[in-house]
């Protein structure tokens, strides 16, 4: 079975987030993706073999699958949105016209994510795009693997766990590592997202 391979992630240096925070942030990701190969070969061992006793240990290992699998792939999603350095939604593409039809300025979008990835907790706030109703959700995934919107596409990911923003901003530094996020995005990114989601 092949295995999934750590991406590497051409990142500039980035606004109010440290090369230091960035690089044991990537590290992390690379645990995710390490962790996910382990347990889906530890599960496959003992899916074939012939003692019955395993099967308590095979579904708690897939219920932490889930887990390193929603890790990396959040991980991989929220460093490509800083490649290539920050840019400005393009007023005249479809995401921005779309953004604009639901929340009037991409501001007030920015500002619900912002509300949700400051709720008391680690997580995420996500904003996924459905383009059977052509509406945006924002949504909060307190551990990777719950909380989403089944079969939406992410558009936007924002990690908000503790790691993210620990070694440059402290315990009571959330919001001014979301501040400095958003000024590190690369929406160029995010108008390939939605334009990938569409129907």
């Amino acid at each position: 079975m092949q295995e999934y391979q750590v991406r590497d992630f051409l990142l500039p240096a980035l606004e109010g987030i440290s090369d230091t925070s960035v690089k044991a942030h990537v590290e992390l990701y690379a645990g995710y993706v390490k962790n996910f190969n382990a347990i889906t070969t530890l599960i496959n061992t003992l899916a074939t073999s012939n003692d019955t006793s395993s099967t308590l240990a095979i579904a708690e290992l897939t219920r932490r699958q889930s887990f390193e699998w929603g890790g990396m792939r959040l991980h991989e999603l929220y460093f490509e949105q800083c490649e290539g350095g920050a840019t400005a939604l393009s007023k005249e593409s479809a995401c921005a016209m779309a953004i604009n039809t639901q929340y009037g300025n991409l501001d007030t979008l920015i500002a619900q994510l912002v509300r949700t990835g400051m709720m008391r907790g680690p997580g995420w706030s996500i904003a996924y795009y459905d383009a059977h109703a052509q509406k945006f959700h924002i949504g909060f995934s307190e551990e990777q693997h719950v909380g989403h919107f089944a079969s939406l596409p992410v558009i936007l990911a924002l990690d908000v766990w503790e790691h993210a923003y620990l070694l440059d901003h402290g315990t009571q530094g959330k919001r001014a590592y979301i501040d400095a996020f958003f000024k590190n995005v690369n929406w160029e990114v995010v108008e390939k997202r939605f334009a990938k989601a569409q129907p």
